[in-house]
């Protein structure tokens, strides 16, 4: 019923989007659509909503709850927001798989074209590769930015995004949060790790400028997306994370420009999308206590003034606990707007944001010109990306563009260069006559989106035995472990988390004393390697299925590890000493 109903809504509008830019996207449409516009519907524009349900006119009690209507249609009908946003978690989970996301995306465009200013939308999601994952297989899988980092190669990183950015758009999705142009120079960062690229401003410029470069200048706008470099001015050196408090980065401003700044000029110059802010205060900035999301001297006096940045600003999540510690939900999208944000992600009260951004607007704290500022940006980023052009996608063609063999061969080449190890004392890798294999220790099988058994699926490719211990093993699960091992060959275990789990500790420990080989391999962030004294150490940076498979073909011999560390691994004693330097890599 909702296609029909706007059937010849879309016709109309797509002849006249490209009347009113031939030869490209830089016509007067975004203009001459502010004109037209109420300011409800302008305001509306600034907020991207996350939805509940897997089709548009699916109804769901999230929506009923968060938005007094039942189904995503109607939350776009209702509110008009310029954009939405994706989950496969968080209890908004909107994937199945990608015929059915292009279905979703196709029927809450033409919601959006029905309704308000007959505005398509900008359709989001967090796609970044390892654990920051929101649609995985049948679509291709990818790496955490941390193994491209480890590969060193600005192609490779080109590839993934392209390959990426072309999978998405054809699933109807045309803006990415991705890359993280993070520096993570704080081994205990308990949010960013392995979503970096590395520890060295350079290498994350370079990758940032690689990835910013597939996913927006790799075919017709229509064909790829918006890239949005995160989190300024920098979230790489945090202690805190943003989701449940609120860091302080206590940089001097030099230190900052030196190590925190590159890759976000690096993303400027590239020609960056969008800009996500970070929830993050930085006294030597702002001494305010402000996050950066709320501060004006950060947003404006530097982002847009001195990098002379005027793309689109987003926000992250407004339902994050960093940004919502000093204000109330309904003052914080002001806030945002007058630090000089454009693009609102989340806020969790959508009817009390858009009221409160009105009634600052109807009292003269916000002027309509602000409000159209940052309306006009997100207009021509549509416009721009092809949006306005083509908001539907095709439903003939998407499963033959999602997750083809080609794109999975290629992503594997990519993973394969990213395998690093950092120790082989013995000789032991690779792994000419294991005999019986083991494969063990850690495993997630509870959080939606996470491959359930890494190491099943390792042992799978390895002929070997599973026995999967879990996040946090117990006695009983060490014990387990134990025993197979003392009837085993050899043993590999997978350890995420060493420093703070005790359990995963004593499993390593009592591995190595039953006396039989012990490959280590840390499995998310590389710095578990500084935690324990195994002679045979191994980084992957994430634990998805293409990773695993590089990972047996490194232990088998058939490719040899090409990945070289892109963060130093400090010793596990708080001496400061760094036991596997900046550039480690092995190979034979």
């Amino acid at each position: 019923m909702l296609t029909a109903m706007v059937a010849g809504v879309l016709g109309v509008s797509a002849v006249s989007t490209a009347s009113a830019a031939p030869g490209g996207f830089q016509g007067g449409w975004a203009e001459q659509t502010l004109q037209r516009m109420s300011l409800e519907e302008k305001v509306g524009q600034l907020f991207v909503a996350d939805v509940w349900g897997k089709a548009a006119d699916q109804p769901d009690e999230g929506n009923r709850k968060k938005y007094g209507v039942d189904t995503p249609a109607e939350v776009v009908q209702r509110y008009h927001p310029g954009g939405v946003i994706y989950f496969n978690n968080s209890g908004t989970d909107n994937v199945d798989d990608p015929a059915q996301l292009a279905r979703l995306s196709n029927g809450l465009q033409q919601a959006a074209l029905a309704s308000g200013a007959r505005v398509p939308l900008i359709i989001s999601t967090d796609q970044e590769g390892g654990r920051v994952t929101r649609i995985a297989a049948p679509a291709t899988e990818f790496p955490s930015s941390m193994a491209v980092g480890a590969g060193r190669s600005a192609e490779d990183a080109r590839t993934l995004a392209t390959v990426n950015g072309h999978e998405l758009r054809a699933m109807g999705i045309n803006q990415d949060f991705a890359p993280d142009a993070d520096v993570n120079s704080n081994p205990l960062n308990p949010v960013i790790g392995s979503r970096s690229f590395s520890a060295d401003p350079a290498l994350v410029s370079q990758m940032v400028t690689a990835e910013i470069d597939g996913y927006q200048n790799s075919g017709p706008a229509t064909e790829t997306v918006s890239a949005a470099a995160k989190h300024f001015p920098g979230h790489g050196d945090a202690a805190t994370d943003s989701h449940s408090g609120l860091p302080t980065i206590n940089r001097t401003a030099e230190q900052w420009r030196q190590v925190d700044l590159p890759p976000f000029q690096a993303a400027i110059d590239a020609g960056i999308d969008v800009i996500m802010s970070a929830h993050i205060t930085v006294p030597s900035l702002d001494p305010s206590g402000e996050p950066a999301t709320l501060s004006k001297p950060i947003m404006t006096g530097i982002l847009r003034d001195e990098l002379h940045y005027d793309g689109v600003v987003a926000t992250d999540s407004l339902q994050m606990a960093g940004v919502r510690q000093m204000h109330s939900d309904g003052e914080i999208p002001v806030l945002a707007l007058e630090a000089g944000v454009d693009q609102m992600l989340m806020p969790p009260d959508l009817g009390l944001a858009v009221n409160g951004v009105l009634d600052a607007v109807k009292s003269g704290r916000l002027t309509e010109d602000r409000i159209n500022q940052s309306v006009l940006r997100i207009l021509k980023l549509k416009d721009k990306r092809g949006i306005v052009a083509k908001p539907l996608v095709s439903m003939r063609t998407v499963r033959q563009a999602v997750g083809t063999a080609a794109s999975r061969a290629a992503i594997q080449a990519v993973t394969d260069r990213t395998t690093t190890l950092l120790r082989n004392d013995a000789g032991l890798l690779p792994l000419r006559n294991p005999g019986k294999i083991l494969v063990t220790g850690w495993n997630n099988p509870d959080y939606p989106g996470y491959p359930a058994e890494p190491v099943r699926a390792l042992a799978g490719q390895l002929g070997g035995t599973a026995v999967s211990t879990g996040a946090k093993p117990s006695a009983a699960k060490i014990e387990e472990s134990v025993t197979a091992a003392r009837g085993a060959d050899t043993v590999v275990v997978l350890t995420n988390g060493l420093r703070s789990d005790t359990g995963q500790g004593e499993l390593v420990r009592e591995l190595l004393g039953t006396g039989k080989p012990v490959v280590a391999v840390t499995v998310q962030e590389p710095y578990d390697a500084g935690f324990a004294d195994v002679p045979t150490w191994v980084a992957t940076y994430d634990w998805r299925d293409v990773t695993m498979t590089s990972l047996a073909k490194v232990l088998k011999g058939e490719i040899a590890p090409q990945g070289k560390l892109p963060v130093g691994v400090p010793a596990g004693d708080d001496t400061g000493q760094i036991r596997y330097p900046f550039r480690t890599g092995l190979t034979w």
